[in-house]
């Protein structure tokens, strides 16, 4: 069974950057600047991990895996990091009120 993926990445070096694009492509769809999603098996996310924990250093980049479920469906979403901890972002909500 497949499972739908997002895979967003912080890099911070350009030769470890552009290893990280290229191992991207072979695994799924390019949506934006270090963005991509992903249609994958158990097997095929464990091993896009093992690949990209080769490249990057765990201490400076980031790679976050969000996980939407069932490629035929949608199921709860749960992110997981690779390289530095994921941390949400609480964003306070600001309306800008455009009337005088």
């Amino acid at each position: 069974m497949r499972n739908s993926y997002v895979v967003a990445y912080d890099i911070s070096d350009d030769k470890r950057l552009r290893k990280v694009f290229q191992t991207m492509r072979s695994y799924g769809d390019h949506l934006q600047y270090s963005v991509f999603e992903c249609q994958l098996t158990a097997r095929d996310l464990a091993r896009l991990r093992g690949d990209l924990a080769k490249i990057i250093h765990h201490d400076e980049d980031q790679v976050l895996f969000v996980d939407l479920g069932p490629a035929e469906g949608r199921g709860e979403r749960v992110i997981t990091a690779l390289g530095k901890a994921y941390s949400p972002i609480d964003s306070p909500c600001i309306v800008v009120d455009g009337l005088p």
